[in-house]
């Protein structure tokens, strides 16, 4: 992540002086938020936290119906491997074709065919129709339409900013995402009592078309045409950056143990709540916490020794989460996924952060693809596995065991692998 965008300081007029107080919270104000000073990066950010709003009401009811429905953990493990699947086998594939065609009109069709995957949702449980595999269908594909508009989204952003001001623009869109995480749940808790689930997955739906339609009424310059090679080619080249590249290799293996041994925690914990009002204040805090994480990384901006608090608060994450799952259900539920949110965006922004630093401008695409799947394969993977051993026992100690096999690769990493402790 580049340095801290900050301003030059104002020069005060002549008959007055500035509150000191006054003047450090403007700046504190104008560093964080810089972005939103462009006017397309601030209809999309209004827009894309409008969509992220329904994608987590309609988490928290899919979620409840699924278990409805069979009451097997394995199942609710089952639905976020199709729905994540498609990230692991496409992603790739999205990130060429995102640079070969116009990025968003590549984005608008991923968020229709999304809208179209609720909307159907809406329909079957509206008219009692509900299959577990028509379920199952409708997560593969929306997770195959993200795994198009995610490279196209996140390549599109440096288009509505300046490039010095790009850190601070990435770092308001994973506030965005976890500010919806947040709040989402909790609106979802009152439409599901108002209009049931049915209205959960149309809410969701139509909040797909204020993306659209903010994507259909920004001007942009297409992008400069490139050279095209071969995809086998380029993908090849890539994966062989990243094999030889030691501290690029074990952030990509970092970024895999984190999403499938401690990302599970989100899919399980509808097994862990006492009724639908207690999921949402647990999902409300894990968001929460992640808004702050998002907002330290976002202050802080690149520093000394990123490699080493990286590793520490990949330690500290594992032994939240251990303590959260074989803790009884208390208040200090609550704080332990509140720190697990702010502990897991840190771990993520900070290893985006290392890997976009490691990486040459010719070859960024493709490594931060191979990078992308294996931070997003490692929670199909993980929910599957995990899901089936809570059949078997139970989810308390099954979670309790990821995490602290988390800390304990962390502790490896930062006892023996100097390149990524020097980072």
């Amino acid at each position: 992540m580049a340095e801290p965008v900050t301003d030059p300081p104002p020069t005060p007029p002549a008959t007055a002086v500035p509150s000191p107080t006054s003047s450090t919270g403007s700046a504190v104000v104008r560093r964080l938020a810089v972005a939103f000073t462009f006017e397309k990066f601030r209809n999309l950010w209004l827009a894309a936290f409008t969509s992220a709003l329904g994608t987590w009401m309609q988490r928290l009811a899919k979620q409840l119906l699924i278990l409805n429905l069979t009451g097997s953990a394995f199942i609710l493990g089952l639905d976020t491997f199709f729905a994540e699947v498609p990230l692991l086998l496409f992603t790739l594939v999205g990130g060429v074709v995102a640079d070969r065609h116009d990025r968003r009109h590549l984005l608008m069709a991923s968020q229709t065919l999304q809208m179209a995957c609720a909307l159907a949702l809406a329909a079957m449980v509206f008219f009692d129709v509900t299959r577990v595999r028509y379920i199952l269908a409708l997560s593969f594909t929306a997770g195959l339409a993200q795994a198009f508009g995610g490279p196209a989204f996140q390549s599109l952003i440096p288009a509505l900013v300046p490039r010095q001001h790009l850190p601070n623009a990435v770092a308001l869109n994973s506030i965005q995402f976890n500010l919806a995480q947040a709040i989402g749940p909790l609106i979802g808790v009152l439409v599901l009592a108002a209009l049931g689930m049915a209205g959960c997955f149309g809410i969701n739906g139509l909040s797909f078309l204020a993306v659209i339609a903010v994507l259909g009424l920004m001007r942009l310059p297409p992008p400069p045409p490139g050279t095209r090679q071969r995809m086998l080619t380029e993908l090849r080249g890539g994966l062989s950056y990243v094999r030889h590249g030691g501290a690029l290799l074990a952030l990509t293996l970092l970024a895999f143990a984190t999403t499938s041994l401690a990302l599970p925690l989100r899919t399980f914990l509808p097994v862990f709540a006492v009724n639908d009002a207690h999921l949402s204040w647990m999902m409300a805090s894990v968001g929460a916490g992640s808004v702050l994480g998002a907002l330290v990384v976002a202050w802080l901006g690149k520093f000394d020794h990123m490699g080493r608090t990286l590793l520490a608060v990949q330690v500290l994450f594992g032994g939240i989460i251990a303590a959260f799952a074989l803790l009884p259900n208390s208040g200090f539920s609550y704080v332990l996924l509140f720190l697990s949110g702010t502990a897991l965006l840190m771990i993520f922004s900070l290893t985006n952060s290392l890997v976009q630093l490691a990486v040459p401008d010719e070859l960024r695409g493709r490594v931060i693809s191979i990078y992308l799947v294996a931070f997003r394969g490692g929670m199909p993977l993980g929910s599957l596995v995990s899901g089936y051993f809570i059949s078997q026992y139970s989810a308390p100690p099954v979670i309790a065991i990821n995490a602290l096999l988390l800390s304990l690769v962390a502790a490896a990493f930062l006892i023996w692998n100097q390149q990524v402790r020097e980072l």
